[in-house]
């Protein structure tokens, strides 16, 4: 029986139907209607209640970021895929639909005959699955409750850590609900934070360079997206362009490659934490921000193992409880914390207040 019921919104016939077709395929999600605009759409929303909406950027009459923005002043609380092309102005809008409150976002199918249809296919599939679930818990709709029930939020390891004050480097990893919280912690670091920080957040091709612009605009401390072979210095933040893997090695470069994925994502959080932690040891603090599956997980243990010192972020705070979630499990987290207290938490460690 179909129980996720999706409104598809888009000013082309044919990518309505191309949506359509894909959603409608799964047995677990239903397209209810579709409307041609953002005025379409709130049209429809008089007469259906759709559990998830499609939602493309650019439209005439009212555009995504318009209908984002009337979301939150009439409180309207559906979880929003946006539909993004890969212009330079689409990546910019996607980021800034993400700031008005966009669930997450995909890489807009370019037709019927299209070579990633079912890459398409499968990632919309998901993401609309992963808001469902998501907006479900928030609202205690969930029948079966997958989330650790104990409240870990300021939860403080025994584990010892002798690295405190010493630490060469940051390294943090996020994907679905992380563009918000990277941007939470990244805008609060300070200009002078004194080391280098490595983000790996799982993006597709083509939006990183906007996500890194987007940052660097709104902090204090320099935001780029990384490229192969360039030496990094300390007080930069350096965001893994989508498509590949980013290491850091011992000849002080960041290092890119497309070798296969991890957990099914490239970049991977677990190959940048696990290369830093061969070349920073017990001089490095991790953290693991909101996001599906495990990625990350292996690497914080790693982390750990070495002497370093370790975060994930607190249920309370996360759009999606799994990567955080499966790194607590290992047993190697220092810090669980909600997400305004971590940016605070990593400048104490790194300015050696601890």
């Amino acid at each position: 029986m179909k129980n996720i019921k999706v409104l598809v919104v888009d000013d082309s016939a044919l990518m309505r139907k191309i949506i359509s077709d894909i959603l409608n395929e799964d047995p677990a999600i239903e397209v209810i209607d579709t409307a041609r605009n953002g005025v379409d759409l709130f049209e429809k929303l008089a007469r259906k209640k759709p559990d998830v909406i499609t939602l493309d950027l650019e439209m005439p009459l009212m555009n995504g970021i318009e209908v984002l923005k009337k979301f939150k002043t009439t409180n309207i609380n559906i979880p929003i895929i946006m539909l993004s092309s890969l212009t330079k102005e689409g990546t910019k809008q996607t980021m800034e639909s993400l700031h008005y409150g966009a669930f997450d976002f995909i890489s807009k199918p370019s037709g019927v005959i299209s070579i990633d249809i079912n890459k398409v296919a499968d990632e919309l599939i998901l993401k609309v699955k992963s808001a469902y679930s998501a907006f479900s818990l928030k609202d205690g709709q969930a029948k079966t409750p997958t989330r650790n029930k104990i409240d870990k939020t300021d939860y403080v390891s025994k584990i010892q850590n002798t690295s405190f004050g010493k630490i060469k480097a940051v390294v943090i990893g996020a994907s679905t609900g992380g563009p918000k919280a990277l941007y939470n912690v990244i805008t609060k670091l300070p200009k002078l934070l004194g080391v280098p920080v490595f983000v790996v957040q799982h993006m597709p091709v083509g939006f990183t360079k906007a996500f890194a612009e987007r940052l660097d605009a709104n902090s204090e401390i320099k935001v780029v997206e990384a490229s192969d072979g360039i030496t990094y210095d300390n007080n930069v933040v350096y965001i893994a362009p989508g498509g590949y893997h980013m290491e850091v090695w011992n000849d002080g470069k960041i290092h890119l490659n497309t070798e296969p994925s991890i957990w099914g994502v490239r970049p991977a959080v677990d190959k940048l934490f696990i290369s830093a932690s061969k070349v920073y040891g017990p001089s490095i603090v991790s953290a693991v921000l909101t996001g599906m599956g495990r990625d990350g997980a292996e690497g914080t243990s790693i982390i750990k193992q070495n002497g370093g010192y370790t975060i994930s972020e607190a249920e309370s705070t996360c759009v999606i409880y799994g990567m955080p979630k499966m790194a607590f499990e290992t047993g190697a987290v220092d810090f669980v914390l909600p997400i305004d207290k971590v940016a605070d938490e990593i400048v104490d460690i790194v300015k050696g207040r601890r």
